[in-house]
C-alpha cells in the first residue's frame, strides 16, 4: 500500500503538476484516489503509469494527466455541482468527487455504472451517483450544472449538454470527425443562448456513443443536430413576425433602395462583410453591389475582398486599375463553379468601378482581390514570372523546388490524399522555403515595385497554405474549415496593412463565411470564420450583413463537378428565421440587428432557430439534413437583409476545369 501511495505521489508530481497543472483542487484530489482500485486484475500495478489502460466493455479508463487537465479547464470548486459523460470506471468521477459538491456520472453500458458505483461507494464517496444512460442527454432531472465533463470523444456537441449548463458554466469535451481523433473543447455559457469556445488541444478518447453521438458501429447518429429541438408554437411565430414586419426597414425596388440609414449604422466600421445566403442568386449580388458603390463613393472604402482566388481575382483588380494584364496557367475563374464570380451581375460592378477609378488619382483608386486558396497552379506560375523579372537566379531554384508538385499543379486534391496516403513524401517544406526566401528579400524586392512584390508574395503564400489544406481534407472537414477561413482572414489583414492606415475593406463572402460562427452550429463544432475573426479583431469596427430568401430560383449543381442548373428554391422550413421573415409579409426589407439600434428586435430574436444555407451545392430532397443550420441571428449579423423572392443568377458560360475537391458544407 505505501509504495503505491508513492507511486501516485510521483505520479501528481512528475506527470501532471511538472505538465503545467497547478489548481490545488485538483492536484490534491488526483493525489487522494486510489487509481488502482479502479482497474481490474494484472493491470493495477500500471495504475500510476502515464498511459490509459484497458478497463471491460472495450473502455479505457483515461491517462491521469488527461483527467486532470479537463478537470482543471472545467475550473470545479467547492460546492459546484457537476455531470460526468461517459464515466466509464468511475475513476474521474471519484476525483471530482473529491472537489464538488455533487457529482452525476452517466455511462452507457450498465455493466460498468454498475461497478463504478460500486467502487466510489466502497471508497465513501457519498456524493457521487452514477447512472446507466444516454450520455448525450445528459441527467435533466439534476441539471443545470455548473460544470459537464465529457469522458468520450463525439462527432459534435451535443446540444442537449449546452442547455443543461448554468449561465457561467463550463463544458469540457473531445470533439472529432473520426471516432477515436478529437479536439478536446472548452465551452463555456456566457449568456442564455450565448456561448465562448477555445480549443485544449488534441486527444484520443473511446467513442460517445448515443443520440448525439456515435451509433455502436462508429457512425455518427445525427450529423448535424439532434432531432427537431426549435420547434416554435404558432403563436410564437406570429409574434415573432409581426414584429419583424414593424422594426424592418422595408423597399420595393433593389436598385432605389434607401441604403442612407444603413450607412449611418455602419458608421466608421472599417470592415464590412457583406453575405449571401446562396451562391447564385441575382438579388444578393445586385444588392450587394449596390452597398459597395456607396460605401467607396461615401465612405473611402478601397478594398473589394472576395471569396476567391487570389491570382484570378489580381486580373480583375489590373482591369479595374487599368493595368497591364499577367497571364495565368489557366484562365481566370474557369474551376468549378464558374458561375460563382463569372456572371453578369459581378461584371456590372466591375465594370462601374473601372470607369469610378478612371476618375480618381492612383492613391485613391479602389482595387479587388481574392481571399482563398485553391490556386495552387496559377499562384505558382506566378511566384515564377515575378521571380523571372525581379530575381532570374532565385527564379531557377524556386522553379526546382515548385517542381516538388508536378505532375500535381493541376490536380491538387489527388496530391493531399497521395501525401496522406504514404505515396509521397509532401512538398511543405519547399513551399515553405521560397515564402520565406521571399520574405527575407523583401527589402530588395519591394524597392524594385512594392505592388508587384506584394502580389507574389501573397501567391507564395497561397501555394504553401494549399498545400496544408490539401492534406488536412483528408483528416476532417472541421481541420480544412478553419485552415481556409483562417488563410481568407489573414490575407484580408495583409491587404489592409498594405494599403495603409487609412484602408478600409468590403468582404464578398457567403453567409457561413461573414455571419459570426460563435453565434451558430458552426462554433459549436469548433469551426471559426472570417465573420468571427474580424468581430474578434475590430470589435464594433467590423459590420457584419447577411441576406436571406424564402423561395425563387438559384443557379448551383446537383453534385460536384456537375452542370450548373437553374434550379427551383423550396419555400423555408416553418421554425427557420427564413419563415419568420416570410411571415411578415414585407417582399424586402432591411432589417437592423445590432442592440443599440434595434434593442427590442434583438432580444425577441436572440434564441436559435433553424437557417438555410446553400452554396453552389443545392439538394432539395435531403434539405434539412444538408442546408440546415442552427443559429442566433442578432449574434450571428448586425443586419439582416430580406427578398422574399429571388431569381438565378446571370451566368456567363465558360470551360471548367474538373477536379477541385468539394469545400464543406457542399461548397461553401
Amino acid at each position: 500500500m505505501q509504495f503505491l501511495d508513492e507511486q501516485r505521489k510521483r505520479m501528481v508530481e512528475e506527470q501532471i503538476a511538472a505538465r503545467g497543472v497547478s489548481d490545488t483542487h485538483v492536484l490534491e484530489a488526483m493525489g487522494a484516489v486510489p487509481r488502482e482500485r479502479f482497474i481490474e486484475g494484472r493491470l493495477r500495478e500500471f495504475a500510476y503509469e502515464d498511459t490509459p489502460l484497458p478497463i471491460e466493455e472495450a473502455q479505457t479508463i483515461s491517462q491521469p494527466f488527461i483527467v486532470a487537465l479537463m478537470i482543471e479547464a472545467a475550473k470545479i470548486q467547492p460546492g459546484d455541482h457537476v455531470l460526468e459523460v461517459g464515466a466509464g470506471s468511475g475513476y474521474a468521477s471519484a476525483v471530482l468527487g473529491q472537489i464538488a459538491g455533487q457529482v452525476v456520472g452517466i455511462e452507457w453500458h450498465k455493466s460498468l455504472a454498475d461497478r463504478a458505483q460500486q467502487r466510489v461507494n466502497s471508497l465513501g464517496y457519498r456524493n457521487v451517483r452514477i447512472y446507466c444512460g444516454d450520455g448525450t442527454q445528459g441527467w435533466a432531472e439534476h441539471a443545470p450544472y455548473d460544470a459537464i465533463i465529457v469522458s468520450a470523444g463525439g462527432p459534435g456537441v451535443p446540444h442537449t449538454l449546452l442547455e443543461q449548463l448554468r449561465v457561467g458554466g463550463r463544458l469540457v469535451v473531445p470533439i472529432g470527425q473520426e471516432p477515436r481523433t478529437q479536439e478536446l473543447l472548452l465551452i463555456q455559457r456566457t449568456g442564455q443562448h450565448d456561448y465562448d469556445r477555445q480549443s485544449l488541444g488534441m486527444v484520443q478518447f473511446v467513442p460517445l456513443v448515443g443520440a448525439e453521438g456515435w451509433t455502436a458501429d462508429g457512425t455518427p447518429v445525427h450529423p448535424h443536430r439532434p432531432p427537431s429541438p426549435l420547434r416554435m408554437p404558432l403563436a410564437q411565430r406570429d409574434r415573432l413576425s409581426t414584429l419583424i414586419g414593424l422594426h424592418c426597414e422595408p423597399f420595393d425596388d433593389l436598385d432605389a433602395a434607401e441604403v442612407g440609414p444603413l450607412l449611418v449604422r455602419i458608421g466608421d466600421a472599417e470592415v464590412v462583410l457583406i453575405g449571401e445566403s446562396t451562391h447564385g442568386t441575382s438579388e444578393f449580388y445586385r444588392m450587394r453591389a449596390r452597398i459597395t458603390r456607396e460605401l467607396i463613393e461615401y465612405k473611402g472604402f478601397n478594398i473589394v475582398a472576395l471569396e476567391a482566388d487570389w491570382p484570378d481575382t489580381a486580373t480583375i483588380d489590373r482591369y479595374v486599375r487599368g493595368q497591364e494584364q499577367s497571364p495565368l496557367r489557366t484562365s481566370p475563374f474557369a474551376r468549378f463553379p464558374s458561375w460563382m464570380w463569372r456572371n453578369q451581375e459581378t461584371r456590372g460592378f466591375i465594370d462601374w468601378l473601372k470607369q469610378h477609378n478612371q476618375k480618381q488619382a492612383d492613391p485613391q483608386q479602389a482595387g479587388v482581390y481574392g481571399l482563398d486558396l485553391y490556386s495552387l497552379n496559377n499562384s505558382i506560375g506566378a511566384v515564377l514570372d515575378y521571380l523571372d523579372q525581379a530575381d532570374p537566379e532565385t527564379a531557377q531554384t524556386a522553379r526546382v523546388r515548385y517542381g516538388c508538385f508536378s505532375p500535381w499543379e493541376t490536380d491538387p486534391a489527388t496530391y493531399g490524399r497521395a501525401v496522406v496516403g504514404g505515396a509521397m513524401p509532401g512538398c511543405e517544406q519547399e513551399a515553405v522555403s521560397i515564402l520565406t526566401g521571399l520574405f527575407t528579400q523583401r527589402l530588395q524586392y519591394i524597392e524594385q515595385d512594392g505592388d508587384t512584390f506584394f502580389d507574389a508574395l501573397r501567391n507564395a503564400v497561397v501555394v504553401r497554405d494549399a498545400e496544408r489544406y490539401y492534406r488536412e481534407m483528408y483528416y476532417g472537414s472541421r481541420e480544412s474549415w478553419n485552415l481556409r477561413d483562417q488563410h481568407m482572414f489573414d490575407t484580408l489583414q495583409a491587404i489592409l496593412e498594405h494599403h495603409g492606415p487609412d484602408a478600409k475593406a468590403v468582404v464578398w463572402a457567403h453567409n457561413s463565411h461573414v455571419g459570426n460562427a460563435r453565434a451558430t452550429e458552426m462554433g459549436t463544432r469548433g469551426e471559426l470564420n472570417i465573420g468571427q475573426l474580424a468581430r474578434e479583431a475590430y470589435r464594433d469596427g467590423a459590420y457584419l450583413i447577411g441576406m436571406g430568401t424564402d423561395h425563387g430560383t438559384v443557379c448551383a449543381a446537383a453534385n460536384w463537378d456537375d452542370p450548373m442548373q437553374v434550379m427551383t428554391v423550396r419555400p423555408s422550413h416553418e421554425d427557420s428565421y427564413e419563415r419568420l421573415c416570410h411571415d411578415a409579409r414585407v417582399p424586402n426589407f432591411l432589417l437592423p440587428l445590432r442592440a443599440h439600434d434595434n434593442n427590442e428586435i434583438n432580444d425577441i430574436l436572440r434564441p436559435p432557430h433553424l437557417q438555410r444555407a446553400i452554396g453552389v451545392i443545392y439538394r432539395p430532397q435531403t434539405e434539412m439534413l444538408s442546408h440546415y443550420f442552427q443559429a442566433s441571428l442578432p449574434a450571428q449579423f448586425d443586419e439582416y437583409i430580406w427578398f422574399d423572392k429571388t431569381q438565378a443568377l446571370s451566368a456567363i458560360r465558360t470551360e471548367e476545369v474538373p477536379g477541385v475537391p468539394e469545400t464543406y458544407p457542399f461548397g461553401l
